[in-house]
């Protein structure tokens, strides 16, 4: 934590914090954030939906995670936590993981930063879904017209988070 910073609250998991007049969260016992582009062989992008209580929608996304979230991973390289979160948000695994970008989650909100993984070479080992505390649906979603299937999920009420324009624009 820089000096500059002064901690209003903290929470479990998140801690408030003020810098000069700026107030902004910061996520407590996290190595990073990661999120990951990944392409199927029949060039189709691997998205989840889940149902975020912060917005209270479902919203779809893409596969992403934190890095050294919990004791096991403590201190683990941004691409192993890129292909620990895509093979259990989406059992999917892939040979390589290249670094695309960084970027703020939130900048006017968060200290928070997430790398984008291009995940490549993928294969399908097992359902995904998530952990325990997870109710994900993965999806499988075809290049070809995925921005009138983005627009029909959002006439149903689904939200789309902006990392999935990213993710389009580097496939």
């Amino acid at each position: 934590m820089n000096e500059d910073v002064t901690v209003i609250h903290q929470a479990k998991f998140l801690r408030l914090a003020r810098r000069g007049t700026w107030e902004f969260t910061q996520r407590m016992g996290s190595g990073g954030v990661v999120g990951i582009v990944a392409v199927t062989p029949d060039r189709k992008l691997v998205l989840i939906e889940q149902f975020r209580p912060a917005v209270q929608a479902k919203v779809i996304e893409v596969p992403a995670g934190l890095a050294g979230d919990s004791e096991e991973h403590r201190g683990e390289d941004l691409a192993v936590a890129a292909r620990r979160e895509l093979l259990e948000e989406t059992g999917y695994d892939a040979e390589k993981f290249t670094e695309l970008g960084v970027g703020p989650s939130s900048a006017g909100l968060t200290d928070e930063t997430v790398v984008l993984f291009k995940a490549e070479n993928l294969r399908r080992v097992t359902a995904g879904g998530g952990d325990a505390s997870e109710q994900i649906e993965v999806l499988e979603v075809p290049l070809e017209g995925i921005k009138e299937w983005l627009a029909d999920r959002v006439a149903e009420g689904r939200l789309i988070d902006f990392k999935v324009w990213a993710a389009l624009a580097f496939v």
